[in-house]
Order: structure tokens, then sequence, then C-alpha cells
């Protein structure tokens, strides 16, 4: 065998490294902008609707409703919070619903990795590991809403520390950056939009065409990304690379600090980790801290950008999405019988939806559109 061939499966072709390596990248890229374009199907279903849902909120429970609903109908948590900052600063929404609106936020922005993980869904093995893999974030942000919400409502710890914390560090330099990766992501997203607007589709056909077009590339992405990183990553790399962040939960929430920041975009981060999990590269309990990661770094970029804005509510709001995420972290990771609440509660749920799918329909149904649906309905 030539120095830089792998091993494939048995009576399989080898395949160069440095081939299956290019192949890897593109499959990758065409991975995170089936993603992108999934998200921006979600945002053209939601435009109209999501702006009302703001509006005349009056209870803490509503407003975190609102929060999942609306960043399910737009699929971004920048454009949740920007909406929120809005409304702030205008006086038709209080700081004190804002809180539990972010709060929602941080559950709604992740239904796009459950979407996600339904790529390997005709191969059970893998589909168990990548749906466990998707719905620890939702759970672990589940868990931190019914704690931490709670304690905000009686003592207000979040809302105050945000608006002190604000006081001290606003009007200081503001930092900008633009990923590159995101940039190219939007690209490639974009060029499919526009090749389908130039059929003639718009509104709610585009969009359903779109999330077609997501789907079926992502099942081909994510099919052949795993298979493609098994035969890359050996036994003796998976071992070490489990190895390495098994050491640490902090490694790896750092990981997911760092490439979240790099990219701009959680989702993203938390999007590559199903195809490592689906393959068995990495372990649940170490794909774990580098979500919690993510879900911290996300708040990074808002945070510096917000330091340089004419009002401090921007970056007020930034403090309370980061000091949540810290407070579930510290709760749900930081203890460990805690931090087998949210593994169990995926591993349990993956169970589940691979031997009956329509788990996998009641499950996000129920966790991104009835309850915050019949929250709105109660409490509003």
């Amino acid at each position: 065998m030539a120095p830089n061939q792998i091993p494939g499966p048995s009576g399989a072709r080898q395949v160069p490294a440095l081939l299956r390596l290019a192949l890897l990248l593109l499959l990758l890229y065409g991975f995170l902008v089936a993603v992108g374009l999934m998200s921006s199907a979600f945002k053209i279903l939601g435009e109209g609707s999501a702006g009302g849902l703001f509006e005349g909120v009056v209870s803490p429970f509503a407003a975190l409703a609102v929060g999942v609903l609306g960043t399910v109908l737009v699929q971004s948590s920048s454009v949740t919070t920007s909406t929120i900052v809005a409304l702030c600063g205008s006086g038709q929404l209080s700081l004190s619903l804002a809180v539990p609106m972010i709060m929602g936020a941080n559950i709604g922005t992740t239904v796009t990795n459950t979407l996600v993980s339904v790529g390997s869904v005709r191969r059970s093995g893998e589909f168990r590991r990548a749906f466990a893999c998707a719905t620890v974030h939702d759970i672990f942000n589940y868990c931190s809403v019914l704690v931490v919400l709670p304690i905000e409502l009686a003592t207000g710890f979040l809302e105050s520390t945000a608006v002190w914390l604000s006081e001290l560090f606003w009007g200081g330099s503001g930092v900008a950056y633009k990923s590159p990766v995101k940039a190219a992501i939007k690209a490639g997203t974009k060029a499919i939009q526009g090749a389908l607007e130039d059929l003639g589709l718009e509104g709610g056909m585009l969009s359903t065409v779109m999330l077609i077009v997501a789907l079926g590339m992502t099942f081909l992405c994510l099919n052949l990304i795993t298979k493609n990183m098994r035969a890359l990553l050996v036994a003796r790399i998976e071992a070490s690379l489990n190895g390495v962040l098994g050491r640490s939960g902090l490694l790896g929430m750092l990981v997911g600090v760092l490439i979240t920041v790099s990219v701009q975009s959680s989702s993203i981060t938390t999007s590559l980790l199903v195809p490592l999990c689906a393959a068995g590269i990495l372990t649940l309990p170490n794909a774990y801290p580098i979500t919690l990661g993510a879900n911290i770094g996300t708040t990074v970029t808002a945070l510096l950008a917000s330091m340089a804005a004419e009002s401090s509510l921007g970056l007020t709001i930034a403090l309370v999405h980061l000091l949540f995420n810290l407070s579930g972290t510290a709760l749900f990771y930081g203890i460990p019988p805690l931090r087998q609440i949210p593994l169990r509660g995926a591993r349990r749920l993956a169970v589940l939806t691979t031997n009956n799918k329509m788990w996998l329909l009641l499950y996000v149904v129920v966790a991104f559109m009835l309850l915050p649906g019949l929250a709105i309905l109660l409490f509003d």
C-alpha cells in the first residue's frame, strides 16, 4: 500500500489520503451550505409572522415562549436579540421581559441541529449517535431554563448583574469581525436561493423547495462525510481525540468558544459535531462541553461589538445572554450529578427515536412549537 493511501472497507478501492481530505472539506462546505439554506428557508417562512409575536407580551412565561417561537421562525438568535434590543430601546418591552425572551432564543436556535441529524435516519447506529448529539443541546437549554428562570424571577440576578456590568464596560471599543467561513457559506446559500428564484419561485413555494433541497444536501453530504471521516480518522486517532478532550471539559468548552467566535455561528459549530458523533469519532460526553462552549461563544461577538453602540441596551442584552449560558453551564456541567441529566436524556430520546421515527416528529412539534404555543395562550 502506498504511504499516502488509507485503507478502506474490505474489498473497497483505496483512496489517497490527500484526495479523501479534499473531498471531505468539499463535503463539509456543502453540508454547511445546506444548514445555511435550511435556516434561510425558515426565515422566509417566518417573515411577517415573527415580528408580531414580540408585541404586547406581559408575562415572563409568554416572553420565554415568544423567544423560542420567534427564533424557530427566523432561525437566528442574533435576529431575535436585535429585535429585543429594538423593542427595549423604544420602550415597548421591559428588560425584565427581555431576559426570559433571551432564554427562549437559546432554545429556539437549536432546532436546526435536530433536523441535521435526520441525514443519518436510514442508518440506525449513526442516527442514534447523531440525534443524541443534536438533542443534548436542547435538553441542556430546557434544563437551564427550568432552574435559572425561577431564580431570576425571584431575585433578578441576571438583569441586575448585566445592568451593573454594562455600566462598567459601555462606551469601550467595539470589535467587529467578519468571518470568512460564514461569508463563504452565505455566498453558497445565496447562489442556490438565487437559482431557485430565477426559476420563478417565491414566498411559500420558494421556502418549501429550499427546505427540500437543504434536506437532500444534508442527507447526501452527511452520509459521505461519515464514510470519509471513518476512513481518515482511524481508530488510533479517534482514541487520541477523545482522550485529549476527555481529560478536561474546559478544553472542550474552549474549543467550542474559539470555533464559534471564529465562524460567528453556534449553529455551524454544533452542526459540525453531528457527523463527528454519527461516525463514532467523537463521543457524546466529549461533544457535550464543545456544545456548551459554542453556547458561550455565540454571545462573544455581539458582546464585543455592542460596546461601541449608542445605547447600553445592546450590551446589557448580550451580557444577559452570556450570564445565562454561564449559569446553565456551571449548574449542568460543573456539578457532576446534574451533568448526567442532559446526557442521559439525549441518549434515552435517541434510543426511542431510533426504534420509532414518529418520536422525531413528536419531539420537534412538542419541544419547539406546541409547548411555546401553549405558554403564549395560557400566560399572555
